[in-house]
This record gives structure tokens, sequence and C-alpha cells, in this order.
């Protein structure tokens, strides 16, 4: 019943770090793919494992992307603090090593066969867009159910710091540093703008403040689920599902248009 105002602060989000990026690629504080692909709004992971596909430079990528993400989490955590008592709240119960049962079966098989389809069909990042492609399929198609135990995600994280950690060169580190108040300004500008969104949406629509402020921050939708889970009168279904388009958007909507505007700086 409220696609029309989800999708319009989507591609609101979406036209708002495009501009940020080429903006950062046209004053040449960053390579112009690289800018773009860090400054896309969300899915930081699979923007990062995309970005070295298109010729942009992964670490650049990772310290934009997981700069804002941390900023993000930050502040929204600061934000909904003002709405919510934690001090009653007990810490969470997860169990890093459950019982392996058919549904991580699933994954793991899902996660080799999508790579090896990746590989034939030359995919840009085969392995992660073939098993992305392989796991939506089934996941909609057939009601297949994976399982991520905390162990698998955790190793997983790791293996990507190190990939682009190990990566870094003192050449690399002084350009970031030189860039990273630019970088900094863009986020806090990101961030405004999404809070004048959320606002408007707000306004708009009688949307609860906070619901509005969480369903349009530009990332870090495993912070942002928590903290709506958590927060009394906050509209779950409308912040999940804003995240979530977002989400699938920049991931189908990213490569092309971020093709589109470094040729553009290219010339």
């Amino acid at each position: 019943t409220r696609w029309l105002p989800i999708l319009s602060a989507v591609m609101a989000t979406l036209a708002a770090t495009a501009f940020l990026g080429w903006l950062i690629g046209r004053w040449r504080i960053l390579p112009g793919t690289t800018a773009l692909w860090g400054s896309a709004p969300g899915a930081a992971a699979a923007m990062v494992l995309m970005a070295g596909a298109f010729g942009a430079d992964q670490r650049l990528v990772a310290i934009m992307q997981y700069l804002r993400v941390i900023i993000i989490s930050v502040s929204a955590s600061l934000v909904a603090s003002l709405w919510i008592d934690t001090s009653q709240m007990a810490a969470p119960d997860v169990t890093w090593f459950p019982a392996p049962g058919p549904a991580l079966l699933a994954a793991l098989a899902v996660a080799v066969v999508g790579s090896r389809l990746g590989q034939i069909l030359r995919l840009p990042s085969p392995f992660f867009l073939g098993a992305l492609i392989v796991g939506v399929t089934l996941h909609l198609g057939a009601g297949l159910v994976f399982d991520l135990p905390p162990w698998l995600l955790g190793l997983s994280y790791a293996l990507i710091g190190l990939h682009i950690g190990l990566g870094f060169t003192r050449q690399a580190l002084r350009h970031a540093m030189r860039a990273l108040p630019q970088i900094l300004a863009s986020i806090a500008v990101l961030l405004a703008f999404c809070g004048a969104l959320g606002w408007l949406m707000s306004r708009a629509l009688g949307i609860d403040p906070m619901t509005a402020y969480l369903a349009t921050s530009p990332g870090a939708m495993e912070t942002i689920a928590i903290i709506a889970a958590a927060t009394d009168n906050v509209d779950v279904a409308f912040v999940m599902a804003l995240q979530t388009t977002r989400f699938m958007i920049v991931l189908i909507a990213g490569p092309p248009l971020t093709r589109l505007l470094a040729r553009r700086l290219a010339a």
C-alpha cells in the first residue's frame, strides 16, 4: 500500500549518492569508478566484492563503505537511545556453533554451484553474483531455506577483510588519508539528506518519526533491523521494506549506473 513513497525514497537516495560519488570523482579526490562504488547506499560487502570487477580500487571502496556503516550505526544507536530505555535489555543469546543441518548443506551447495555458474556465464564478481542468483531463485521459487551459522558468517567477513586489508600499501593508505576529510563530508551530507527525507516522509504520510528515520537510513541494514525491533512504536515492516527495496535496487542498478557515470567522468 505504500510502494510509491518507498520507491520514491529509494530513488532519491540513489540519486543523491550517485551525485556525491560523481562530485568526488569529478574533483579528482578519488578515481571516478572508485568514488561511485564507494558512495553506493548500502550493501557494503556486496559493493566491495563487485567493485574490483569493474575497475575500482576495492581498498578505497571498503574505506568509504565501512566508514559510512560505522557512522550510521553509531548515529542511529544514539538517536534510538532517546526513544528507548536500554538498561533492562538482556544481551542476545547467540549459539556460535549450532548443529549442522540440511539448511546449512543447502547454503554450501548453492555457494559451490552458484560460483561455478557465475564463472561459466562470465559474470562480473562471479562467485558473489552467481551464488546470489541461484540462492534467490531457489529461495523465492522453491521455498528453500538456508542456514548461515554465526561461525560461518564471521569467517566469511574475516576473509573479506583479510583479502582487502592485506592489499593495502603505504601509498594507498596515504591516498585514503588525504581523501578522508572529503569522504567524511560526503557522509555527513548524505546523512543530512536522508534525515530530511525521513522528516518529509513523516510529515507527509503521518509516519512515526523514528520509523521514518530508520527506514531512510542509507545503509547498515543489520543494525537498523536490530534497533527497529527493539524500539517501541516503530513499524518494523515498513522500515525493512524500504531497507530491503534499496538493497535490491542498489544491487541491480548499481553496476550499470556506475558504468554510465564513469564513462561521463572519463569523457
